[in-house]
């Protein structure tokens, strides 16, 4: 890999300021700064800011948001690395306007994570455009079905990554070359902890998105995958299976239900609202067990979750749906993936019967395939260099 070099990440820190969603990002900014290149944190969404506090929109602006972002990049020290854009006022936060305007001119590369950025034109100035798609499937319909503004801001880049690592024919064809990535995770800020609970856990959203449509096929959410588990802790006992949901965007979540078939529920604006909460949340769990995206499944691209790799940082035995991720990352021991109701209830007896074996791989598994130094190291060398087309994905 090159010398050091300046880079700016873009996120979602302050439009969505959740532990979470924080987490997804700064680990590219953290992974990159621990390399010892020089990191620059860039927020400019086109959208009017959430505030959780309200459930709604910043009705202030942005005073919520920015006070959030600031103080995350504080906690890491690195109060004099970010920029933020307020669209509906076109005032930026952070670094001075002259800081702003050189830091954007003579960046070596930008790493547009999950398409964040409105206007990637207004930032052609910048020698290398990385596009990372988090959200395979999902993102080649749009361009399959039309949506000509998300074309243009991906064709504003000099390179595409994608979380999809398994080759599968069920992803619909772009004309475009995807190379697969995966999420980086900074190893030492997911140190395990010695107590923890005996609840399998996850944090998700009932429904994030309407489900899109293509060539006669739905592609949904979380809610469609979830039914065929519904009964699942009347299996178990009590209290082994716990939800930290939302109360779902597109689709309310049935909480009622899920609480009468024995899930156990909490909000996640109560135990994981900032990084630091959501943090603990996942590492004084027993594991994760989740379902994933309809659309996920469909695909089978091998997407494996943010939040799912922080588990098996933490050493947190993770128990999830299959994506194709089975064909990338090794399974068994540490991490389980199902495809049915009887693989979710062996996997997670598995784990309760020998709990040691799966902590241990769950670590080992984090270390091996999620350490951000391995995973931007690649990541770098193939933005900035021309890749041979057999390496793409």
């Amino acid at each position: 890999m090159s010398s050091r070099l300046k880079i700016i990440v873009s996120g979602l820190v302050a439009q969505y300021p959740l532990g979470g969603v924080s987490w997804d990002y700064l680990q590219y900014v953290l992974g990159l700064s621990k390399m010892g290149h020089d990191v620059y944190y860039l927020e400019d969404t086109g959208f009017w800011p959430y505030n959780p506090a309200t459930g709604g929109l910043s009705e202030d602006g942005c005073s919520y948001n920015v006070a959030y972002l600031k103080s995350v990049m504080e906690q890491f020290d690195l109060q004099d690395k970010w920029m933020y854009r307020h669209d509906y006022t076109d005032q930026w936060y952070g670094l001075s306007e002259n800081q702003r305007k050189t830091t954007i001119a003579t960046a070596d590369l930008l790493i547009n994570v999950s398409g964040c950025l409105a206007y990637p034109e207004r930032y052609r100035s910048i020698k290398h455009m990385a596009f990372i798609d988090s959200d395979p499937v999902f993102t080649q319909i749009k361009l399959l079905l039309g949506y000509q503004s998300f074309r243009d801001q991906i064709d504003h880049h000099d390179i595409l990554f994608s979380f999809a690592e398994n080759p599968s024919h069920n992803i619909p064809a772009t004309g475009d070359q995807w190379l697969p990535t995966r999420q980086p995770i900074v190893l030492d800020e997911w140190q395990p902890v010695k107590t923890y609970r005996q609840t399998f856990t996850t944090v998700m959203n009932w429904t994030s998105y309407d489900s899109l449509e293509h060539d006669g096929e739905k592609y949904g959410q979380k809610d469609v995958e979830f039914i065929p588990y519904l009964d699942l802790p009347a299996s178990l006992p009590k209290g082994t299976l716990e939800l930290a949901v939302n109360d779902g965007k597109t689709t309310r979540t049935p909480k009622d239900q899920l609480q009468s078939a024995g899930w156990g529920l909490v909000s996640p604006d109560s135990v994981c609202a900032d990084m630091n909460s959501y943090r603990d949340y996942i590492r004084h769990s027993r594991a994760e067990w989740s379902v994933a995206k309809q659309g996920y499944v469909k695909g089978q691209s091998g997407w494996f979750s943010c939040r799912s790799a922080c588990y098996l940082a933490s050493a947190r035995p993770v128990i999830v749906q299959d994506t194709g991720f089975s064909n990338v990352i090794p399974t068994g021991d540490g991490l389980i993936a199902f495809n049915n109701f009887e693989q979710a209830l062996a996997g997670i007896e598995s784990i309760r019967s020998n709990p040691d074996l799966h902590i241990n791989a769950a670590r080992a598994l984090a270390e091996t395939y999620f350490d951000s130094t391995t995973v931007l190291t690649s990541l770098i060398d193939r933005a900035l260099n021309k890749v041979p087309e057999e390496q793409a994905a």
